[in-house]
């Protein structure tokens, strides 16, 4: 395998290093350089994309990719590295599958219903009308360049160093109530462990990846204050909260996503199929501040 993965972040990391043993090469974009140092001291070629404009050298590696993964958001015009790579992508002569990773937020509010991958998307933030548009734009490209696609549905995403534990922690972790309000979870290793086996066995369809008790906000809030031995922060009412647009957005988003398709993807269980099974962990690994 030759891996190529546009926005090398939190997941792609994970990711990679899920894969690593099954490379022979990987290689990887950022806008910001001191990622892209860090890349190459982790053994992957790394490429300045600012996601404006192409990049020669990235046409050039796309020529030898087998597998790619985007990790790169959409913005008002599209999806980036389609607006900037797609004639390399559909001329690069060894590609066999894509992996993109969207959100569950394309599902918008479903008032606390679960959804699966047939569900209506009816998104409701700017954010993720531009993912249902990013979405259906990578599907017709892989169709009509006969490529095998993936679509990964991510749920909040969290692990070693980002995560509600740092937050309790320090201070800075916030108990908002809404009634019936719940959420899906997915830890970063749990990422890597689905979409490496998408890779391996060129998975196409869409996905949920997301674990298997969707949850209150404010029960993972107090799990982690108990695993540290402090006070949970107050709880504040949701209507009366003090809350960024894009913080107060996520609570008009009400849901339980199913992750049967992953179950069968991975054909086990999940590493932390739910948030006490991880914060345990990350609580006794220590590793809960990265």
């Amino acid at each position: 395998m030759k891996l190529f993965i546009f926005g090398y972040g939190y997941s792609a990391k994970a990711i990679v290093e899920e894969l690593r043993d099954e490379c022979s090469w990987v290689g990887g974009t950022s806008r910001d350089p001191d990622k892209l140092a860090a890349m190459a001291e982790a053994g992957i070629e790394a490429f300045p994309f600012d996601g404006l404009n192409p990049n020669p050298n990235i046409s050039d590696a796309l020529q030898q990719v087998t597998h790619i993964v985007i990790s790169t958001a959409p913005d008002e015009q599209g999806d980036p590295v389609l607006r900037c790579h797609r004639l390399d992508l559909a001329n690069a002569p060894k590609l066999k599958w894509i992996g993109y990773l969207s959100t569950v937020g394309v599902y918008g509010d479903h008032q606390g219903a679960w959804v699966d991958e047939t569900a209506e998307c009816k998104p409701v933030s700017k954010r993720s009308i531009e993912r249902v548009r990013a979405e259906g734009a990578w599907q017709s490209f892989a169709g009509e360049n006969n490529l095998a696609l993936g679509i990964y549905r991510l749920a909040g995403i969290y692990g070693p160093g980002r995560n509600q534990m740092k937050n309790v922690e320090k201070g800075k972790a916030r108990s908002i109530i809404k009634k019936d309000q719940v959420f899906n979870r997915i830890h970063v290793d749990d990422i890597a462990l689905v979409v490496a086996k998408a890779a391996l066995s060129k998975h196409k369809g869409v996905m949920n990846v997301c674990d298997d008790e969707p949850a209150p906000p404010q029960d993972v809030i107090r799990y982690c204050a108990d695993l540290l031995g402090v006070t949970p922060p107050p709880e504040v009412d949701y209507e009366g909260a003090n809350m960024t647009p894009m913080a107060r957005s996520f609570y008009g988003e009400n849901k339980r996503c199913s992750n049967k398709k992953l179950h069968k993807l991975i054909g086990s269980d999940m590493r932390f199929p739910n948030y006490r099974v991880a914060f345990d962990n990350l609580f006794q690994t220590n590793s809960w501040r990265g």
